[in-house]
């Protein structure tokens, strides 16, 4: 039979993601694999991901290695399969908009070892766009990492790189990074990662490591993720003077419609019924009512958003965060947020979330009840400009309110909170918004269906 070449590549990754590293090689030369079989796993600044191949046949090429860094559109394996498919395509991709040109060599340093003889070019896409210093194009990694060691565009034109055209690579940074260590002086050393907003930046003083005797102490290095999550807590302070405002709700009504509803939901849609969706839809409403929360800050000018797209922290078994977005949450009926608070929540904790799926937040909420916490002062998640916490839902005495009189009642209470960014956000609105949240979640309808 006829076979043709078929070639992979590195699919579209999200809104301005333009590179990814490989991380693992799920196949190898030789392997035998069947359309949708997950070929390599790899990463961006954003999300992990995996890219099936579209094609069946024998995978008899790998144009990088792990570690690498890719661009998107670029040929990353070559599979072998019968003539019925397509074969190797030979039109330009655009990234985000920007025009590629076409190389015929693959990077320096990015084939095997022991490349197998090329039976005709192998392509690989390169942005025409030139960086800040206007030397060099750097990858989101490496500019990502270099913010992290607080290492300038200018140093970073001294390094001599690997790649093609002198690029920097992901290995030859680390290597000036452990050089540039042993090198400097202790007073000399460089900020840690937790420091650094931007290359050129240094708002914080570095930390004092402190002499640990053995045994007394374990050294962790922070994972990519982590150090993502670490980088974007303190960019996000040093960027918003945050308020917090608080209430507390009685869930009385959540609760007992809840109660009746959520065996009945578990057997027909085999899925939990949590309070997360009810939040998801009062905060919506409540976005609706006052739309000046739902901005971000461009300069001196507020963008206001249509779109009332909430990001719901999930907590992941590493110990580590992620925010999928509930999309256009507020043209969505409750069983509608229900099935994608479920899906999203099930994806991100097996690292499913395609990076579309975390971008493009409008506000945030994190439900800090879940692990028992009464309440908190959660940091923005940048560029949103309010974040709502629900803690855990407590039973206590309270004082309740009627025509006839005040009387003294058990209620299931909570602490919700609302933190804001004071630039654009005033603690007349910031208060507002969170009454009306209130107000929705008491008043919730307890006959209405799902």
């Amino acid at each position: 039979m006829y076979m043709a070449n078929y070639e992979l590549v590195v699919p579209k990754l999200g809104e301005s993601v333009i590179e990814a590293t490989i991380t693992k090689w799920l196949k190898q030369v030789g392997d035998t694999i069947n359309e949708d079989d997950t070929v390599v796993e790899i990463a961006t600044d954003k999300v992990d991901s995996e890219i099936p191949s579209v094609v069946s046949g024998k995978l008899v090429k790998k144009l990088f290695n792990e570690g690498d860094t890719v661009a998107v559109g670029a040929v990353f394996a070559i599979i072998e399969t019968n003539s019925s498919v397509q074969p190797l395509i030979d039109k330009p991709v655009s990234v985000e908009g920007e025009s590629l040109k076409h190389v015929t060599e693959p990077a320096i340093g990015s084939l095997p070892a022991n490349p197998e003889p090329a039976g005709q070019a192998v392509r690989e896409w390169k942005p025409e766009t030139d960086e800040p210093s206007g030397v060099r194009f750097y990858s989101p990694l490496v500019r990502s990492i270099a913010r992290q060691e607080n290492i300038s565009f200018t140093e970073l034109d001294s390094i001599n790189g690997s790649g093609k055209d002198d690029r920097i690579t992901k290995q030859d940074l680390l290597n000036y990074i452990e050089t540039r260590k042993t090198s400097l002086k202790p007073a000399q050393a460089p900020v840690s990662a937790n420091a650094s907003v931007e290359p050129e930046t240094n708002l914080l003083p570095a930390p004092v490591i402190q002499q640990v005797l053995p045994g007394e102490s374990r050294i962790v290095e922070m994972n990519r993720i982590r150090q993502l999550i670490a980088n974007h807590m303190v960019k996000s302070v040093q960027t918003s003077p945050h308020v917090t405002s608080f209430m507390e709700v009685d869930m009385s009504n959540i609760v007992k419609w809840r109660d009746k509803n959520k065996d009945i939901f578990q057997k027909r849609e085999n899925e939990k019924l949590t309070f997360t969706p009810i939040f998801i839809e009062a905060i919506a409403k409540s976005v609706r009512d006052f739309p000046l929360v739902n901005v971000s800050v461009d300069g001196a000018k507020i963008m206001v958003h249509k779109n009332v797209n909430i990001g719901m922290a999930v907590a992941l078994p590493n110990f580590n965060l992620i925010v999928p977005v509930v999309r256009n949450a507020h043209e969505k009926s409750l069983l509608g947020i229900v099935k994608t608070v479920n899906d999203l929540a099930e994806r991100a904790r097996k690292g499913k979330l395609v990076p579309d799926e975390i971008n493009g937040g409008t506000i945030s909420m994190t439900n800090l009840g879940s692990f028992g916490t009464l309440m908190g002062t959660p940091i923005i998640n940048q560029p949103q400009t309010a974040i709502v916490a629900v803690g855990a839902i407590k039973k206590r005495v309270v004082v309740i309110e009627s025509p006839d009189g005040d009387t003294i009642g058990i209620r299931p209470i909570m602490m919700i909170s609302v933190t804001y960014d004071h630039r654009v956000i005033d603690g007349a609105l910031g208060g507002q918004f969170l009454a009306r949240l209130v107000q929705y979640l008491e008043t919730f309808d307890t006959n209405q269906p799902i």
